[in-house]
């Protein structure tokens, strides 16, 4: 029998829960690791957003890897250019009724041969000067029915070099029908040109860069909308901006990465397409016409490697923006709270 005054004792159990609850203090709030403990990110990996990101970086790569590889063989022509000016220049003997060809030829040969800085004259034979007129004039012509001047090149040697306003007046005293083209005319046009388009592909690629940039932007804040419930809870119970905005970089440097990498091999293939069709086609007039403005379409190593430092540049540059929007907008977060 129990006494009724007396109050039952508490089991063992129970003493132990509630020593547990009334005695101990409560734990401190921890701030979230940097890590997640299940592995994910806070950041979905797979939306609709990140997939439409990935499709416009990987449009923007390949446009800026198009710009650069455009203005590298503008600047290579360029410089090619010069060089070919700074080595040759040309010659030209109108027919007329009063002049033999042949020795005109070789009158202007040794006029041409008296002056320092030259090292040989090359006389075009009538198939290749056909050749050259091929573009305009169709195949199959007679040349000899046509009053087409005879062409020659004379090489320099590059060391010194000749008069050529000397060598102008002496081949047409001495030479009727006579005239020297030294190109530096046409070659000064050529590359103003060049600079022009150089500064414009500059311009476009620094605009794409810019577009980019606001993409990232405005994907950046988008996501975080879409997860503003997380991004709350997180800051909320202590997480800071920093561990927040890591969770934004390295979600969207991956997206940055896969756009950039698919949009930089699209350039890289199509400029080796590119130069395999150029190359095959060197034989016939008209591929000779563009490799001569364009070249072969083929770019140096320093234009792929260029091309490579633009995937890395769009792929930092994604991770930077994703960042310092997340800081902006967990700090305007605060200042609300405060």
């Amino acid at each position: 029998m129990i006494e009724s005054g007396t109050p039952a004792e508490p089991d063992n159990k129970a003493k132990t829960d509630n020593g547990n609850k009334a005695g101990k203090p409560a734990s401190p709030r921890r701030k979230p690791s940097r890590k997640l403990r299940s592995g994910r990110s806070i950041v979905p990996r797979e939306t609709i957003a990140g997939t439409t990101l990935i499709f416009v970086i990987a449009i923007m790569t390949f446009l800026a890897c198009i710009t650069l590889g455009a203005v590298s063989m503008v600047n290579n022509s360029a410089d090619r250019w010069r060089s070919d000016i700074s080595r040759e220049v040309t010659v030209q003997i109108r027919p007329t009724d009063s002049v033999d060809m042949e020795s005109a030829i070789r009158q202007a040969t040794q006029v041409i041969l008296g002056f320092d800085g030259v090292s040989r004259v090359t006389v075009l034979n009538p198939a290749e000067t056909a050749r050259l007129l091929e573009p305009w004039l169709g195949s199959g012509l007679d040349l000899e029915e046509l009053p087409v001047p005879r062409l020659m090149t004379v090489a320099l040697t590059g060391d010194t070099e000749p008069d050529f306003s000397a060598m102008r007046e002496k081949l047409e005293a001495e030479v009727p029908g006579s005239s020297l083209d030294d190109h530096r005319a046409w070659v000064e046009r050529l590359t103003t040109m060049a600079m022009t388009m150089v500064a414009v592909g500059t311009g476009i690629f620094l605009l794409v860069m810019a577009a980019t940039i606001t993409t990232v932007i405005f994907a950046t804040r988008g996501a975080m909308a879409g997860n503003r419930d997380v991004v709350e809870v997180l800051h909320f119970v202590g997480a800071d901006s920093g561990f927040i905005s890591s969770q934004f970089q390295r979600h969207f440097l991956l997206l940055g990465l896969k756009g950039a990498a698919a949009g930089a091999a699209g350039a890289i293939l199509l400029f080796i397409i590119l130069s395999i069709w150029t190359s095959a086609s060197l034989a016939t007039p008209e591929g000779d016409q563009i490799s001569a403005l364009f070249g072969t379409f083929t770019l140096s190593w320093g234009g792929y490697a260029g091309m490579v430092i633009v995937l890395f540049l769009v792929a930092g540059l994604t991770a930077f923006t994703s960042r310092w929007t997340v800081h902006r907008q967990v700090n305007t977060l605060q200042n609300y709270r405060k």
